[in-house]
């Protein structure tokens, strides 16, 4: 514990706690303090909550253009009953059969299912008996990976060497698992017989922006987070976002969108408050920062906090992406909810990438957002990533937007899929997101999708946590510890909470909760605004 922990605060009931992002970090963050009875305002420089979890319009309703996978459904469902509430009394969800159809261009398909007796019948189809024996080694491995350090790591609030190092100790056997020193690609070789199980089961380390050819094996457990179920929200992963802001408001919070917080004030070492784009300065008790760790160490909120956080300029940077958003007629090949569609080559993507490229033979995650929650309709929601290079290694392409279709949509028509029509490629239609456009959205974070590149064996280790440097500051979302992913999130959220609540002085033997039924604090600027 550091040495500046010996120096309490007190929150005070006149100035909030001001949470600066409405991303899910930061929604699951001032969720918990509302729920303990602490005064919360949270502000958006946005018109939408939920971050990257963000939709577009179009003529078959709102489109994703972020994160599309509720996975490790836990975390959402302890964030909402230790406020003794129930997630699906705010959110309708659908456990998922499929949890992604994989297919290749010589026609070959295979469904990983949430059942695993289910998934290996489908190897032993797709690739034979030893295939099949291979991805039960393969699941037992990374199920025991996912297993040992789910709490220790993961779920922990400030994860170390120390608890790695315990947790090898009581199960020696985890260390050949996680094969320490070897590379995802090179360890998925020598499991997997057939190229094309290791080329699946490396895509797994995209999910958190990392490359197969620079991730450590031990990120071969990513896949178990998926194994263990797939849900659709009704709405998506916005409408989940929205459920936390509804909540978080009827338990007394307040939310401000519209608002771009440019510097967040320190006198004596303490956070005081911040100040808006708009001249605008807030007290604040304690700020809780949901964006790029990067922001802050770039000075992109000021000078008084660049030293907030250590390690992050230095740090490489992970993927960043190209998203088509857009309403089309689907034939072809039978698409599940979540697709890939793998490229001929699995690694000259990723070699691409690290020079900075746009790659020439992408593979391409295709969501069909109408797909496995009721009949299909005539004109359906899809959402297509492809992986990009953040901006500080990509190189400038020309005519991106032009050569980003030429090398997505002929690519699918190719495999059997065809969607018409397909979307524009006007300069900034909405319909298609690029780096350069995550980096306005998301200020200072160079485009990356991920925050900092995973591509170490220390990656896990080396994220800020909750804490920052200086009394009163706290770090949450994608950027921070335990890492990327919404339900990563969610849970750097309930650690920069729980880190305040330990960090107060206060002479209540215990904290009171919130309960149904709470008065709704809405902003003048939300006042239209608080269902999604």
């Amino acid at each position: 514990m550091s040495s500046r922990m010996s120096l309490p605060f007190v929150v005070s009931k006149k100035r909030p706690i001001v949470v600066i992002g409405a991303g899910v970090g930061g929604l699951a963050a001032g969720f918990r303090l509302a729920a303990a009875g602490q005064r919360v305002v949270i502000i958006e420089r946005h018109d939408w909550l939920g971050g990257k979890a963000r939709c577009i319009p179009s003529p078959a309703g709102p489109i994703a253009a972020g994160p599309t996978v509720l996975t490790l459904r836990s975390v959402f469902d302890d964030l909402f009953s230790d406020a003794g509430l129930s997630l699906e009394d705010f959110i309708t969800l659908s456990k998922q059969d499929i949890l992604a159809r994989h297919f290749w261009s010589d026609g070959a398909q295979l469904d990983l299912m949430a059942d695993a007796h289910a998934s290996a019948s489908n190897i032993e189809t797709f690739a034979g008996a030893k295939a099949a024996d291979e991805y039960w080694k393969f699941e037992s491995a990374t199920r025991a990976l996912f297993d040992a350090f789910d709490a220790p790591m993961m779920r922990t609030a400030r994860p170390s060497v120390r608890n790695l190092i315990r947790v090898v100790a009581k199960k020696p056997g985890l260390l050949s698992d996680m094969a320490p020193g070897r590379v995802m690609a090179r360890d998925l070789a020598r499991r997997f017989s057939d190229p094309r199980l290791a080329q699946l089961f490396g895509r797994y380390a995209t999910y958190v922006g990392g490359s197969p050819l620079k991730a450590p094996a031990l990120l071969s457990l990513i896949w178990q987070a998926e194994a263990r179920g797939v849900w659709l929200v009704d709405g998506g992963i916005a409408a989940l976002a929205g459920a936390l802001a509804d909540q978080f408001l009827a338990l007394g919070g307040e939310i401000r969108t519209n608002t771009d917080i440019e510097r967040i004030d320190v006198q004596n070492g303490r956070v005081t408050g911040v100040g808006s784009a708009s001249g605008e300065t807030i007290a604040a008790s304690a700020v809780v920062f949901n964006g790029d760790p990067l922001a802050l160490a770039t000075g992109a909120l000021g000078q008084d906090v660049s030293q907030a956080v250590s390690g992050v300029a230095r740090a490489g940077r992970s993927l960043s992406a190209r998203v088509w958003s857009f309403a089309a007629h689907a034939k072809g090949v039978p698409l599940s909810h979540h697709n890939v569609f793998f490229a001929d080559d699995p690694y000259s993507e990723f070699r691409d990438l690290e020079k900075g490229l746009m790659p020439r033979d992408p593979s391409l995650y295709v969501c069909a957002q109408d797909r496995g929650a009721g009949p299909t309709k005539a004109l359906e929601r899809f959402e297509i990533i492809l992986n990009a290079p953040a901006l500080n290694t990509g190189q400038i392409v020309s005519n991106e937007r032009l050569t980003c279709h030429q090398r997505t949509f002929p690519t699918l028509g190719r495999m059997g899929l065809h969607l018409t029509p397909q979307p524009a490629i006007l300069e900034n239609d909405a319909c298609l997101t690029v780096p350069h456009q995550f980096n306005a959205l998301f200020p200072a974070s160079l485009g990356s999708l991920y925050g900092q590149s995973p591509n170490t064996m220390t990656a896990s280790l080396s994220r800020p946590t909750a804490r920052s440097k200086i009394v009163g500051l706290y770090l949450c979302g994608g950027g921070a510890h335990p890492g990327a992913g919404v339900p990563m999130a969610a849970l750097s959220g309930r650690h920069a909470a729980e880190a305040i609540l330990q960090d107060q002085t206060s002479t209540s033997p215990s904290r009171p909760m919130g309960t149904r039924g709470g008065t709704s604090t809405v902003s003048a600027m939300m006042a239209n605004a608080r269902s999604r």
